[in-house]
């Protein structure tokens, strides 16, 4: 930092939208000699930054998500720098808002793919009214799947919201609601493969078809990369190191 002004360089090795975008909010550490845990976050507008592609965005799934990665520099006034510490902004938004909402997302396409299946059994039934096809046990189970994974959204984001409302800092930042976070986004990636498969098992080839009507193949694509963005491995790690300390009250 110079006066009231600072210079960033950083290496992202994702960065979401960061072409398109006005605004990029990145981390940083808060000076040159400041610890790699002593981060704020700061408000860089995109004229004031210079992205230079380290990577591209050609993958199976997400590819509406666009995240390559880029070296970028920029600056700016000090005062784009919130004034909160990062470790705040985490564990009080960034944390349990992109689980949340990644999970919602995720549940979306479990229904989607459940609602393609439900068409397809009710195709099935109208061929023989007289006897329900088989196809129809397996949708009530897919079904299933899909309720108890959008019962484990609501709970998070219920507690999520009453905790906010009662600005209820400590409970925000508590191992305990790490853990749910986290044990969310873990039950949520995986839950929306199993959905998807049951709904191609369902549908049968007429699923795996790319020219079908209920083809399902983007569903499965997008489903797989659940359990990536953020590897589940790395998340799963973090949570048996929360674990080792952390007494449920």
């Amino acid at each position: 930092m110079t006066g009231d002004r600072f210079t960033l360089v950083k290496k992202a090795p994702v960065l979401s939208y960061g072409e398109a975008s006005d605004y990029i909010l990145a981390t940083a550490r808060r000076g040159p000699d400041a610890g790699a845990g002593d981060q704020v976050m700061v408000l860089l507008t995109r004229e004031d930054c210079r992205l230079e592609p380290l990577s591209t965005w050609d993958t199976l799934g997400f590819r509406g998500t666009c995240s390559p990665g880029f070296a970028l520099t920029a600056a700016g006034a000090v005062a784009q720098i919130l004034p909160a510490p990062f470790a705040e902004i985490l564990s009080d938004t960034m944390h349990p808002f992109a689980h949340i909402v990644w999970s919602s997302l995720w549940s979306g396409i479990a229904a989607s793919a459940v609602n393609k299946a439900r068409a397809f059994v009710r195709a099935e039934a109208r061929k023989s009214p007289s006897l329900p096809p088989t196809s129809a046990l397996r949708l009530g189970e897919a079904d299933t799947a899909l309720q108890t994974m959008r019962a484990g959204i609501d709970a998070v984001a219920t507690e999520y919201q009453n905790l906010l409302q009662a600005r209820d800092r400590d409970g925000l930042r508590s191992y305990g609601f790490a853990i749910r976070v986290n044990n969310l986004k873990l039950a949520s990636s995986q839950q929306v493969v199993d959905i998807v498969g049951r709904a191609m098992l369902i549908c049968g080839i007429a699923a795996y078809r790319n020219d079908s009507d209920i083809t399902l193949g983007r569903h499965l694509r997008d489903a797989y990369g659940a359990a990536l963005m953020v590897n589940n491995d790395r998340i799963a790690t973090h949570n048996a190191t929360l674990l080792l300390t952390h007494k449920e009250g």
